[in-house]
């Protein structure tokens, strides 16, 4: 709950850090905070709002909101997560495809504009069904922590 709280006033930086920098910086445990990755300067984390099971988001450390604004080690460490976060979902999930995006900008959807983030999301056909077009819901059929010990167990070491 404490993240979906966090959630309102995402624009709004209590103690000058953004949702996600609070998140990696605090002294809970990564399989509570469903972090399954620490680079040096970026990390990745499991999506609290899936799409689908496995649905892992990739980010700096940093919080920043356009591409533009990273460092050039932080833009090479970034993508090389993408890379291991695809990896890792196809080993733990085996799906049929993978989407890979970022939404830069409210406008573009994104639903916390103050800090890029790229979602690679598992996926299979026929994996969407009636419930999110009917009733605005999403099925999800694996609890977090355990996606989390899969995309961990998955993850690429190096």
């Amino acid at each position: 709950m404490a993240h979906i709280s966090g959630a309102e006033g995402r624009d709004d930086r209590p103690n000058g850090q953004t949702l996600f920098e609070s998140i990696f910086a605090s002294d809970r445990p990564d399989e509570e905070t469903l972090i399954v990755w620490r680079g040096q300067r970026c990390f990745a984390l499991l999506n609290l709002f899936p799409y689908t099971s496995g649905h892992v988001m990739v980010l700096p450390q940093r919080g920043v909101p356009r591409l533009d604004d990273l460092t050039s080690d932080e833009y090479h460490e970034l993508w090389e997560g993408v890379r291991m976060a695809v990896a890792a979902v196809e080993v733990a999930y085996q799906p049929e495809g993978v989407n890979v995006g970022a939404n830069l900008g409210r406008s573009a959807g994104a639903g916390i504009p103050d800090h890029l983030h790229v979602h690679v999301v598992p996926r299979w056909s026929g994996d969407t069904n009636f419930m999110t077009t009917v009733a605005d819901t999403r099925v999800v059929p694996e609890a977090l922590t355990e996606s989390w010990r899969r995309l961990v167990d998955a993850w690429p070491t190096a």
